[in-house]
């Protein structure tokens, strides 16, 4: 039998034990020189604290409640940045004497966006490196960052959270306010988890460009001015890479005023047309595989888009259990296009193999509606639709234009071809489209037709019903052929 004495000396040793394990494996930035006080540069005290950890082969860098202002924080491998309820990472002034990095060399070309080719000018950036995370309940304000692309100087950071050619990253319970050009950048980033973020920023909110394996779930993305979640495939890395292997569940997307998701106001009264959406393809040289989008929260912002205009296939989509309110443009918008910003001699792209199912929209812009469309020559192929119940503003007359302009190179996005035809979808160079368990309604009576259909090929109509005004077409068709209508008393052939 061990004696008590004996017994709390086994105990205290077993402590000491684990509290030097402890020691070895927290780095805590105060022990390092940060102050956290708001006011002292703590920029060199946080890299200090990063390559001590990295020196004894990786650990948690540990940000007690604090404020914490700071220029370029360097990730390295087998780092979490642990950022504790009321720690403040704050974006210092830009400049180099606040420890900003220059702007690393990019590619040389003219196929993105001159945002997409930099990484090192962010608050918190890693660099071909692996096994990293951050994480915590705490706050990353980019409050100084720029929020444009170029400012004439080399220490101009607009991202708050920069990566490339990374692999085995999680961000995790943090929020980003204010986070500059995108909060997150991630680009050609493999084995990506994303839970329980919140944004809440003027510009976008996080961009996943040519990276495989992504996990986007949890999050609440509120970005007014600019895209939520957007997928990309860019020639940014030198040459063209895939977005592909990606999940987006259980998560919210909106267009409050910046600041009102994180003060649970919700404000409304900055912007009438804010974006805050889901979308992927203005950057599309690459092309997007196998996605899956499902349980999504869509309130006032756009809906979602997905695009293919540089030369990307697009291809197995599945998006389902969507709920949206006050869409301000198409509550679906998908686009081929052929702007071609990529190497010469690429083909246009495709876009095929897409389901989307089970979506409830209400309220959505009057001038808007469910858009589908390629181009002359290259058709939208193999689009399924069903169970979607829509309540459109409406409210406007019936248009009396007969051509509608195709734009092949323009920007993609929802109101690029002007007022739309129908009320509810309108349907341009595409093929193999199903629709099944169709409900369009508006709110106020509408003079267009529900259904514009315009050089179709394939279409099968089962269950579709539509609101009709009396004495207005439910749809009307121009050269469409191979329609099958089942169940739908109101569309006449």
């Amino acid at each position: 039998m061990i004696k008590t004495p004996a017994l709390l000396l086994a105990l205290t040793m077993i402590i000491s034990s684990v509290d030097a394990q402890k020691q070895n494996i927290f780095f805590n930035v105060k022990a390092y020189g940060a102050k956290g006080d708001g006011k002292t540069p703590d920029v060199n005290a946080i890299n200090k604290t990063i390559a001590a950890a990295a020196k004894a082969g990786g650990g948690t860098v540990y940000f007690p409640a604090g404020n914490y202002l700071t220029g370029s924080i360097h990730l390295q491998n087998y780092i979490t940045l642990y950022i504790d309820n009321g720690a403040t990472i704050i974006a210092a002034p830009v400049n180099a004497a606040n420890g900003y990095d220059e702007e690393e060399p990019g590619v040389q070309n003219e196929y993105e966006d001159a945002g997409h080719r930099h990484w090192h000018n962010s608050l918190i950036w890693g660099d071909s490196i692996h096994n990293v995370a951050i994480v915590g309940h705490g706050l990353i304000d980019g409050k100084n960052l720029y929020h444009d692309q170029t400012k004439g100087n080399k220490q101009s950071a607009n991202k708050a959270i920069g990566l490339i050619n990374c692999r085995n990253v999680i961000i995790k319970d943090i929020s980003i306010l204010h986070g500059g050009w995108f909060c997150i950048l991630a680009t050609g980033v493999d084995n990506f988890t994303l839970d329980n973020v919140k944004f809440d920023t003027d510009r976008d909110g996080v961009d996943v460009d040519c990276c495989h394996n992504v996990r986007i779930s949890n999050c609440y993305v509120n970005s007014p001015y600019d895209d939520g979640i957007c997928l990309k495939s860019s020639y940014a890395l030198g040459y063209a890479r895939s977005t592909e292997n990606v999940t987006i569940t259980n998560c919210q997307l909106s267009g409050y005023d910046e600041g009102t998701l994180l003060d649970g106001t919700y404000q409304r009264n900055g912007n009438s047309s804010p974006i805050g959406r889901i979308k992927f393809g203005t950057e599309s040289n690459g092309g997007f595989k196998n996605i899956a989008i499902t349980n999504c929260v869509f309130d006032y912002c756009h809906g979602l888009a997905l695009e293919s205009v540089d030369g990307a296939l697009l291809e197995d989509v599945t998006i389902n259990n969507i709920t949206m309110r006050d869409v301000v443009s198409d509550p679906i918008f998908i686009r081929l296009g052929a702007r071609m910003r990529g190497p010469a001699g690429t083909p246009v792209g495709e876009i095929r193999r897409v389901i989307i199912s089970n979506i409830v929209s209400y309220n959505s812009a009057s001038n808007y509606a469910c858009t589908i469309t390629g181009i002359p020559g290259h058709y939208v192929d193999d689009i399924s639709l069903s169970n979607i119940k829509m309540y459109f503003k409406g409210g406007e007359n019936k248009l009396q234009q007969d051509s509608i302009p195709e734009n092949e190179k323009n920007y993609p996005d929802p109101g690029m071809f002007g007022k739309n035809p129908a009320y509810g979808m309108f349907i341009r160079h595409a093929k193999n489209i199903k629709l099944s368990d169709i409900e369009f309604s508006f709110i106020n009576e509408d003079g267009r037709p529900a259904f514009y259909l315009d050089d179709v090929k394939g279409i099968y109509m089962f269950h579709v019903m539509p609101q009709i005004k009396t004495g207005v077409d439910a749809m009307v068709t121009k050269d469409v052929s191979d329609m099958t209508i089942v169940q739908s008393p109101l569309i006449k052939n």
